[in-house]
């Protein structure tokens, strides 16, 4: 049975782990201990350590045939110190042989509401989408250089039903008037988790793919169709140059980029059939 290693161990590895547990001897990287009684509960081998800090890093070198790295990039810096962390770690002994990298649609950066597949050009603009992208580097160069199979999925807005913006509608956050505003993508989390098997698989040898719904909605809608399905009031609007105003840093970095990501190579080529197809198809069940 094949030896998998997942690195950060947070919802959506959650999602992923009934999925894979049984197929594969699964083992678990995380900096908490108090966490290790529950991951054995569920078959998994805790390994104690923390990609901040080399001096906590456990030897993992040899220790699993497949990564799943969810982790994100450490929130200062232009660079993923934490991928390269990992990275020297898994170098110093028998290489995996496959490595699956969860990034964000954020690399792109704003695309003036364009079609975007996988082979447009990555230009970031915040510096936590620039960490993404060298994380995305960091991963290609060293499996090129290693024969590593690696594959990385570019994720955009997650979603579920415990993963609605409730707490900003309730808070009546403006969202863009309608003419103004711009195109934002989903996925929901359960849909994410099996497109990770998929990509266990079935992924291509250093492939990008968009792990992407069929959504085409622009943002302050999204909001909208929140709001009606929880009988909350929808969002107040406001023009653009008023949201660089008001809104904080945070959210400006949304509010100012706008794409619809292609997924069609991700359903050619990993055979994946989406159970929710834009998120309508969960509030229509709540």
């Amino acid at each position: 049975m094949e030896r998998l290693l997942i690195i950060g161990c947070g919802d959506i590895a959650q999602r992923t782990i009934p999925l894979i547990s049984g197929h594969y001897r699964l083992y678990a990287l995380i900096r908490n201990a108090t966490r290790s009684k529950g991951l054995r509960q569920q078959g998994i081998t805790p390994v104690i350590g923390d990609l901040d800090d080399r001096r906590q890093l456990p030897r993992v070198a040899g220790l699993a045939d497949i990564v799943l790295h969810l982790a994100p990039p450490p929130n200062a810096g232009p660079d993923d110190s934490r991928t390269r962390h990992l990275l020297a770690l898994l170098s110093q002994g028998a290489l995996p042989k496959r490595f699956i990298y969860i990034s964000t649609s954020g690399v792109y950066g704003d695309c003036g509401g364009a079609y975007v597949d996988e082979t447009r050009s990555v230009q970031p603009r915040t510096v936590r989408a620039q960490r993404r992208v060298d994380a995305e580097q960091q991963i290609r160069r060293w499996a090129r250089r290693n024969g590593v199979q690696a594959t990385i999925l570019r994720v955009p807005g997650i979603y579920a039903a415990e993963r609605l913006p409730l707490e900003r509608i309730r808070s009546a956050t403006p969202a863009l008037d309608a003419a103004e505003d711009g195109y934002t993508n989903h996925i929901h989390a359960d849909d994410l988790a099996r497109i990770i098997v998929a990509a266990l698989q079935r992924g291509k040898p250093n492939r990008v793919y968009h792990a992407s719904d069929d959504g085409e909605m622009k943002m302050g809608d999204y909001f909208d169709i929140v709001a009606d399905a929880y009988r909350l009031p929808r969002p107040p609007r406001i023009s653009r140059a008023e949201a660089q105003r008001v809104l904080p840093e945070s959210l400006l970095s949304f509010v100012n980029e706008s794409r619809r990501l292609v997924n069609g190579r991700m359903k050619r080529e990993l055979g994946v059939r989406l159970r929710y197809s834009t998120v309508i198809d969960l509030l229509k069940g709540l």
